[in-house]
């Protein structure tokens, strides 16, 4: 619901609400029931204790996390800068601490974006979900502890490949626990190959478009950062990975783990490429990992990922109704709070079914037409019975993207229209768009007539080549930051809203410095990476125009692991195949797991590791090192709104 109050203008440069953006806001206000409270219900239920405003701190003292900052969501009302629907998903993302699920199982939730999740075995806890940093999980277990007494830790089970699911697991257990078999590490198939995929070979594009998507360095408040949709936001801290000990493969495959009956349903290619959820048989307990949440999720996220397949994720849901909602009583996630009652989760889940399969048919049936994917999620935005229900509201996915990513699924990026095969680069054609309007003043000028119409999404577009031809014009960079607010406060879904407003920023002030930049990839987690995924890692910052007219092969041995793979540096490209080219190779390295890790530290180094010993070469030793010495380095915090 909506206020009848217009929030003062916030400190700096941030604006009110529009006249259209508050008609907006108050037609949402009256399109849904807002007086329907079973979510805050199913949220606070089984309450047990927290601790106070959850703040977490690091070794340092250092707040890590903290919902202090969001006590403006005590207010019933959203301000006119906020979409209603979002404040209220935000108001319920707020609820905090540890909670009894049922007999043997409790989530720790508001901690982290995810929930974590403790079984209570025969003698110890089943962790599944570890959070994205080991500060939050390590708090998490401490509040579990508190209340419930201390358990040794037996097995930890990563529902799939990210990162929000797996970053904190040394904050519960550690890795020589692990490599003793104390504690066993369980994923899904492919776990460690997705891993590398998405937060290693893609992981700077990735995060750095993630600060968008989840808002990271937006301060809270009720003109910017409100939620992530999934849950409060992302935090800091330390995160880290410990390899998977066990495999699961199939569908149907159980596992007896400390006197706990898990039976497990594969569920690849739908929210994660490497996922699975859990029944509990025991417990009439379905666990949905991240594929049945109280929000339409994404089919590929704003900050990018493989797209995900829409008809599969729908085959999953029903799937899992036919196997085991009968059966349950209570349906969790590794997001969101759970729902109960046998009725009440076979009717969720269906509806979280219908939802993607919707979305997937109704596309095909436009594309069929000859639709493109913005003129088809025009049609599918207008209201239906499936849209009203809370959990199938798009908080976290959108329409919009959802729709462009499954038509990319079948027909990749390209719609058909030549125009689009060869475009001008951003800047070029933006320069031509303002020489054809008649220059950057002309457009600007009718592009505040437009605002003041209340026609934002035009605005945006059209400043946004006004940037692009001319990124010191402060008229194009101050319109376009205003038309990216006034999207972000209509928003519903939260990922729209800080990718709005965090594009406002940094038209207004910049890119921010930062005392400490979370997008750098871990190079603790980069050096305990399989080989193979470790050269992959290391093939991507190969510069191949500097090594086009060079050759080079080589072995690369782990003495500790006692293997060899062989490296092949031919036309500019370095492939790698386990093995040894013997006699023929130009030259050998070798090296052991701590060795690799100096060598990548940026305060140690290759030539560092070589003078120590932690590291070796024979043969061409200088065109192995002019090799990895020249290797490329990313800028973490590249332009997206501007040039």
């Amino acid at each position: 619901m909506t206020s009848n109050m217009i929030p003062a203008a916030a400190a700096g440069q941030r604006k009110n609400a529009h006249a259209k953006t508050i008609a907006l806001q108050q037609g949402m206000a009256s399109a849904l029931d807002f007086s329907d409270t079973s979510d805050f219900d199913d949220a606070n239920r089984g309450f047990i204790g927290t601790i106070e405003d959850a703040v977490i701190r690091d070794a340092g003292g250092n707040i890590v996390w903290s919902q202090k900052e969001y006590d403006f969501l005590e207010d019933k009302y959203a301000p006119f800068t906020v979409n209603p629907s979002l404040w209220r998903m935000a108001q319920l993302n707020r609820i905090h601490g540890l909670f009894k699920v049922c007999d043997r199982i409790y989530q720790v939730r508001g901690f982290d974006l995810a929930n974590i999740t403790f079984i209570e075995g025969d003698t110890g806890l089943i962790v599944i979900d570890p959070l994205t940093f080991e500060e939050a999980a390590r708090a998490a277990l401490e509040l579990y502890e508190k209340h419930m007494g201390p358990r040794k830790i037996v097995a930890v089970i990563y529902s799939h490949s990210h990162r929000d699911h797996y970053g904190g697991v040394k904050g519960v257990v550690g890795e020589q626990d692990v490599a003793a078999g104390r504690v066993r590490i369980i994923a899904p198939q492919g776990f460690m190959e997705e891993v590398m995929s998405e937060s290693l070979l893609a992981g700077i594009p990735s995060r750095r478009r993630a600060e968008f998507q989840f808002g990271t360095y937006l301060e809270p408040g009720p003109q910017s950062h409100v939620d992530s949709g999934l849950g409060k936001g992302l935090g800091k801290g330390t995160s880290g990975l410990i390899a998977p000990t066990c495999l699961v493969e199939k569908t149907g495959e159980r596992m007896v783990i400390d006197g706990v009956e898990v039976v497990f349903q594969m569920t690849p290619g739908t929210e994660a490429p490497a996922e699975m959820n859990f029944y509990f048989p025991a417990m009439r307990a379905l666990n949905m990992a991240e594929n049945a949440c109280h929000t339409m999720h994404n089919l590929c996220p704003i900050r990018g990922a493989k797209v995900r397949d829409a008809l599969a994720w729908a085959s999953y849901l029903d799937e899992s109704v036919d196997l085991y909602a009968g059966q349950a009583d209570v349906c969790l996630a590794q997001h969101h709070w759970p729902v109960w009652g046998t009725d009440r989760v076979l009717a969720f889940l269906s509806e979280q079914r219908d939802l993607y399969r919707y979305l997937h048919d109704q596309t095909l049936r436009l594309m069929s037409h000859g639709l493109t994917p913005r003129e088809i999620s025009e049609q599918l935005m207008v209201p239906n019975e499936l849209s009203r229900r809370w959990h199938t509201r798009g908080y976290y996915g959108a329409m919009v993207h959802n729709v462009q990513a499954i038509y990319t699924f079948y027909m990749g990026p390209y719609e058909g229209n030549p125009a689009h095969l060869n475009p001008l680069a951003p800047s070029d054609a933006a320069s031509k768009y303002m020489d054809y309007i008649g220059g950057i003043d002309e457009a600007v000028a009718q592009a505040r007539v437009d605002f003041e119409r209340g026609e934002f999404r035009w605005v945006a577009q059209i400043m946004n080549q006004a940037v692009f031809a001319d990124p010191s014009n402060q008229s194009a960079r101050q319109l376009c930051a205003d038309a990216f607010e006034q999207l972000g406060y209509q928003a519903e879904s939260a990922t729209w809203r800080n990718s709005y407003l965090l594009g406002a920023r940094e038209l207004r002030e910049g890119i921010r410095p930062r005392a400490k930049d979370g997008n750098a990839i871990s190079i603790g987690v980069v050096a305990r990476l399989p080989m193979p995924l470790f050269f992959d890692f290391i093939a991507i910052r190969v510069v191949g125009a500097k090594v086009e007219g060079k050759a080079l092969r080589f072995d690369w041995r782990m003495t500790d692991e006692g293997s060899s793979h062989k490296l092949t540096l031919s036309h500019g490209a370095l492939s790698h195949r386990p093995g040894s080219f013997g006699e023929a190779a130009d030259a050998v390295f070798s090296t052991t797991r701590a060795g690799l890790l100096k060598v990548l530290l940026p305060q140690e180094g290759l030539r560092a590791a070589l003078e120590s010993g932690e590291a070796q070469i024979t043969g061409q030793a200088e065109l192995v090192i002019e090799l990895l010495e020249g290797l490329d380095t990313f800028n973490p915090l590249f332009n997206i709104v501007e040039p």
